[in-house]
């Protein structure tokens, strides 16, 4: 664990956007399983989620998420990114996958990461072969805002590369 703690020397909080359990989707799973792990392995940096809702009534979420993001409301974006400014966050990490985030082709989410102070960590858990062009120019701004991206494979790098 001192080699961890040293790598992320000055990071206090790391904040994870994404869908979150008991919302039933894979990357609910993911996005609980990453502030679990980061909680377990760090604990001494504040891991929390910033979940999104597909309802307006939610989900009956964990203490670990701190703030509801309607994903189909761009105010709500909006006010996601200031609360994430005042939150003392020191790292924002994104779980994209199309179709989490509302507006043409996800791109609610650029309000949203345009509007913060702190680095943000795109995971991408699909990346696009043939992108219909709204899809390849949210991508493409979503990397731009983004300090860090990952990807889950060898080919999904190389698809960024050769296409966008």
């Amino acid at each position: 664990m001192t080699s961890v703690i040293k790598y992320y020397e000055g990071i206090n909080s790391v904040a994870v956007i994404g869908n979150y359990l008991p919302r039933q989707c894979g990357i609910a799973t993911f996005t609980t399983d990453l502030v679990e792990g980061l909680s377990a392995e760090a604990p001494e940096i504040y891991s929390w989620a910033a979940a999104m809702n597909d309802k307006p009534e939610g989900y009956p979420y964990p203490e670990q998420v701190r703030f509801e993001i309607n994903q189909n409301n761009l105010a709500d974006y909006s006010v996601a990114s200031q609360f994430l400014n005042i939150s003392q966050t020191d790292i924002v990490c994104v779980q994209h996958e199309y179709g989490l985030f509302g507006g043409p082709a996800g791109s609610h989410l650029l309000k949203l990461l345009d509007a913060l102070r702190m680095p943000v960590v795109t995971t991408l858990h699909t990346v696009l072969k043939d992108p219909a062009p709204e899809y390849r120019a949210v991508m493409c701004k979503l990397s731009d805002l983004s300090d860090k991206l990952v990807v889950m494979s060898h080919k999904a790098s190389d698809l960024l590369k050769d296409i966008y």
